[in-house]
């Protein structure tokens, strides 16, 4: 599976199960900047864990990764090529 695939399926989820809308759905987006508190963030890891089969706990999906970053995780676990399962974080606050 690709970034390409991932990150509508990202979309999807986070419009139909979130509310957050689609417009505010980009790669450079992040959880915090889309207000998923860390309830929300933890829902949203079981929800890519079960549609994707990538276990990402919320630990895996800080709030300052943008949506590029949690979908390149993602590909790389779906591929095996976790390393080590970290996110890349920006820390551009």
């Amino acid at each position: 599976m690709k970034t390409q695939t991932i990150h509508p399926k990202i979309t999807e989820v986070l419009t139909e199960t979130f509310k957050v809308p689609a417009v505010e759905i980009l790669p450079e987006s992040t959880m915090d900047s889309l207000e998923m508190d860390s309830l929300a963030v933890a829902e949203f890891a079981v929800i890519i864990k079960e549609t994707l089969g990538v276990a990402a706990d919320s630990e895996k999906l800080y709030k300052d990764a943008t949506l590029a970053d949690i979908s390149a995780f993602i590909d790389a676990a779906v591929g095996g090529e976790a390393a080590g399962g970290a996110v890349p974080v920006s820390n551009t606050r």
